[in-house]
């Protein structure tokens, strides 16, 4: 079996200021939506975007994502814990970011930019939503580094199984690389292959909402459940694939309804 590195969650100490690990993946994860974005304006000129325009969405959509993936870690996940001890609700550096949580911030963002530059709502998700799961990635990566969020007890036998000693004993899944792996790279690769032809209006954050609740409810099948609102399952369910649920819906109405409307056209 193999053994978690137990990697300092702490990169670089500048004298009294601690750069963390977790810190970086979020710096790299937003250096990475401005050069995909940048990109992506090469290949498809006919949006119009520009540089100025992007540099505007990545800062409102760091603030959604820091924001609303703190706030929904408080309130999705560990509410009872942050309510003993709400200091610790700004401590973001230790982890602890909800995805979901994170996900309304940033469609609140979005609608924001969305009226300010006099774009359709969906037009601006469509050209947004390939350039995310790459940062989802990087969060990933944070998260094995900081060894939380770790999987479910797993054969002894699997050649990955991993033991996270912080933990206890027992052979694990890395289910933080299986997500890095699935909802970072997979995604990425097919949402970034689906996006380079025209589709219509909403065709591309359709199938970013079905492919990452999908690759999401299948990932928690191998992670160590979080408590969550409604406990650590509900009908055999885990809270992410609850959260998960209403996003792989709206995200097939999106889809369905863009195809359907190009079909009349």
């Amino acid at each position: 079996m193999l053994v978690h590195p137990q990697i300092d969650p702490v990169a670089i100490h500048l004298g009294p200021l601690a750069v963390h690990w977790y810190g970086l993946m979020y710096v790299a994860a937003f250096v990475a939506f401005i050069l995909l974005g940048r990109v992506r304006m090469r290949q498809q000129p006919q949006t119009h975007w520009t540089p100025r325009e992007l540099d505007d969405l990545l800062l409102w959509g760091v603030l959604g994502v820091v924001l609303g993936g703190r706030l929904g870690q408080v309130l999705f996940y560990d509410p009872g814990y942050y309510l003993d001890n709400p200091v610790e609700i700004f401590a973001v550096w230790k982890g602890g970011m909800s995805f979901h949580g994170g996900l309304l911030g940033v469609l609140l963002a979005l609608s924001w930019h969305a009226r300010s530059h006099r774009r359709r709502f969906l037009e601006v998700g469509d050209f947004v939503a390939p350039l995310v799961p790459l940062g989802l990635a990087f969060g990933r990566v944070g998260n094995f580094i900081n060894g939380e969020l770790w999987g479910r007890v797993a054969d002894p036998a699997l050649p990955w199984a991993m033991v996270f000693p912080r933990v206890d004993d027992l052979p694990r899944h890395p289910s933080q690389l299986y997500q890095a792996g699935l909802e970072g790279l997979a995604l990425f690769v097919l949402l970034w292959l689906y996006s380079a032809k025209p589709r219509p209006v909403g065709a591309v954050s359709g199938a970013f909402l079905v492919g990452y609740g999908v690759f999401r409810f299948v990932a928690e099948y191998f992670r160590t459940p979080d408590h969550g609102i409604f406990g650590q399952l509900t009908l055999g369910i885990s809270m992410g694939q609850w959260l998960s649920l209403p996003m792989i819906l709206l995200g097939v109405w999106l889809w369905t309804r863009a195809l359907r409307r190009q079909g009349l056209s």
